[in-house]
């Protein structure tokens, strides 16, 4: 029987023709891996970065049960979900976070190969420390994303790495022999008098990119503090701990969708002494939050969907922050100045102001009509 991966949808991710649900990186993965889940016990395969469910879902198709998953995204994690109901696969999988539990003596990986390498030695470091002595790891993804630093990667916690032959523009890293691993740390570093830590996969790392930078450096001196602030999109954290520091009083919101951002972010409040008043969350957007229930939000919106630049992100975040701020509240967001946001934070949100301009970025200030 053919896996239907053309039944596989995104939502609640963006969707649109541009955007797949799966790929030809998927199909290679399963089919180089076909041997060895048939082999497998129960509880014996573990999937690490599957986007919507391909991976896993075609797993169960086959057959396997007990599937453990670990995936960043939380809409990657609801489309998963939603692909099993509608396939009639559900309870083959459990979702987990990127612990010890998630690969504790797997005989089977599949791994979607990350564009941070960061994130994926942080990946190869779990597997190689928990994972049983015979684990072979299927690390694939497109060539156009793959680069040889990651057969090296690879090779810090694994004694032999071989490659695949190319197919549709696809190849596949198979790693066996783990050693050397342990559980994935933070990265550290300082940033006017902000400490910011991340693990791996979370955007800009522990640096401060230029566009939060900026953002930064043009908060306002004054802030509501009778609601938590949010900072919408967290990252790394540094924007919600920064505004913790510099308001006492102030209580932050700090959410995202990636698991790694969430880490980072709770590990960044917790260095600079603020875990107190910064609650941090991994949620789509703002989707926890009540109508009406924020005086200021901060964000530093996304552009991407995973490796797809697509202008459709953005706008359903300035949605959401309008739904979640109150009459009068503001949404402070830093953009690209190519990318020509005011009009549409005008029309979602209302009334928006310039703060500052430089070369590359623009801030702006939104009043909720």
């Amino acid at each position: 029987m053919t896996f239907p991966f053309e039944a596989l949808r995104r939502w609640p991710d963006v969707e649109a023709p541009d955007l797949v649900a799966s790929d030809a990186a998927d199909r290679l993965i399963l089919d180089e891996s076909a041997a060895g889940r048939a082999a497998a016990e129960p509880g014996g395969i573990v999937v690490i970065g599957d986007g919507y469910g391909a991976l896993t879902l075609a797993a169960a198709s086959a057959g396997a049960r007990g599937i453990r998953v670990h995936q960043d995204a939380v809409t990657g994690e609801r489309a998963l979900v939603a692909n099993a109901e509608r396939l009639g696969l559900t309870g083959a999988f459990a979702s987990h976070e990127l612990t010890a539990e998630l690969v504790r003596n797997a005989r089977v990986v599949l791994l979607r190969l990350p564009r941070s390498l960061d994130a994926l030695r942080d990946a190869a470091a779990l597997v190689a420390a928990y994972a049983a002595p015979d684990v072979v790891v299927y690390a694939g993804g497109r060539v156009k994303h793959m680069t040889t630093t990651m057969n090296d990667v690879l090779g810090e916690h694994f004694a032999r790495v071989d490659v695949t032959h190319a197919r549709q523009k696809s190849r596949v890293l198979i790693a066996r022999g783990p050693q050397d691993g342990h559980d994935p740390q933070p990265r550290t570093q300082q940033h006017d008098g902000v400490v910011v830590c991340a693990y791996g996969g979370v955007f800009a790392g522990a640096a401060l990119d230029i566009g939060t930078r900026f953002l930064l450096e043009n908060l306002p001196a004054e802030i509501p503090a009778d609601v938590p602030a949010i900072d919408l999109a967290c990252g790394n954290g540094v924007v919600a701990a920064a505004l913790a520091l510099r308001h006492p009083s102030l209580r932050v919101h700090a959410c995202d969708q990636s698991a790694a951002a969430v880490a980072s972010a709770r590990a960044t409040a917790v260095a600079n002494g603020v875990a107190d008043r910064v609650d941090v969350v991994r949620e789509d957007m703002l989707s926890g939050r009540g109508d009406g229930s924020a005086a200021f939000i901060a964000l530093n919106p996304p552009f991407h969907s995973g490796a797809a630049v697509h202008e459709g992100i953005a706008p359903r975040m300035f949605a959401d922050a309008a739904r979640v701020l109150r009459a009068g509240g503001q949404l402070w967001t830093v953009w690209n100045s190519g990318l020509h946001y005011r009009p549409t934070l005008e029309r979602l949100v209302g009334p928006t102001r310039q703060i500052a301009r430089n070369a590359k970025f623009t801030v702006t200030a939104s009043v909720k009509r």
